[in-house]
């Protein structure tokens, strides 16, 4: 059985194909640039696999997941240049003529992790996963099944309480300013100091700040949908950073309800080098066959 995996962000597109077993066995990398010219270098990869039976794509949005949409299968009201009410799915389907499962970047990546985790066995029924990047999302699985009937969860742009050092901060999103992926997504930090998030140390004061908005949605997230794992990858994620994250945390739930331990309830992502998006497409691409 060969499955696709299109992982398409913002800022680059991963495309692969691999095995029911989650063996990645080819796969390239672009940017992403315009729609047409992007999914045009999509569609030339998988084209190269007349064996290709179904396909599983997470993609940057937001987007409609709802099947009986008009627009079903769009990325709708992104910022990204150029690709509001752009048409994904038709095109690929268009072009390859295979099974699609469409969904978040966040919902692959939270899928993946999901899938992960029932391979070693741990009895896992419900989890989070944030990415903590150019944006913040949020995926989320309660028994096995994707919350967002309507639309899918954008807990990135969730409001969160302002740390008092970070009152003049305005905040990034260019929707609502300081929601969370305003204050605490990577970009936030060169706009707060000039530098990329990458070149700031982990000593600099910034680092709590973010940490302490995390934190919040870390716990928004716990008192509404009381999941057994919260994950948190993306390029501002480190099990450094986390271990602020954390004491954050706990600072701020005092002890309201019982969690477990923290160490193993806010964590890095199980899949190595950022590939649970990819394992959860390939999931989902079987999901689609059936």
């Amino acid at each position: 059985m060969l499955l696709g995996s299109i992982e398409a962000g913002g800022t680059k597109f991963v495309c692969a194909v691999g095995d029911e077993k989650y063996n990645i066995k080819e796969s390239v990398s672009f940017p992403t640039t315009k729609p047409n010219e992007t999914l045009k270098k999509a569609v030339e990869f998988f084209k190269k696999f007349p064996e290709l039976e179904s396909i599983g794509i997470a993609s940057f949005g937001p987007i409609e997941i709802r099947t009986d949409a008009t627009n079903y299968g769009y990325v709708t009201s992104t910022p990204k240049p150029g690709w509001k009410n752009t048409d994904f799915v038709g095109v690929i389907k268009q072009a390859l003529d295979i099974p699609v499962f469409w969904t978040t970047d966040v919902n692959g990546s939270a899928y993946g992790e999901y899938t992960a985790y029932k391979e070693k066995k741990e009895d896992i029924n419900s989890l989070v996963y944030y990415t903590v990047g150019t944006g913040i999302g949020a995926g989320v699985i309660v028994d096995g099944k994707f919350i967002g009937s309507q639309g899918h969860p954008e807990l990135g742009h969730v409001f969160v309480k302002r740390h008092l050092a970070d009152l003049s901060f305005k905040g990034t999103c260019p929707y609502h300013g300081d929601c969370l992926e305003g204050l605490a997504s990577g970009p936030t930090f060169k706009a707060r100091l000039g530098i990329p998030g990458q070149d700031v140390p982990l000593t600099d004061p910034t680092w709590d700040i973010v940490a302490y908005y995390v934190a919040q949605a870390a716990i928004q997230t716990t008192l509404t949908f009381r999941p057994q794992k919260i994950i948190i990858g993306g390029g501002v994620s480190s099990e450094a950073f986390l271990v602020k994250v954390r004491k954050q945390f706990k600072t701020l739930l005092n002890d309201y309800i019982e969690v477990t331990n923290l160490d193993s309830y806010i964590v890095m992502p199980l899949v190595p080098e950022n590939g649970s998006a990819t394992r959860g497409d390939f999931a989902l691409a079987i999901k689609a066959m059936k």
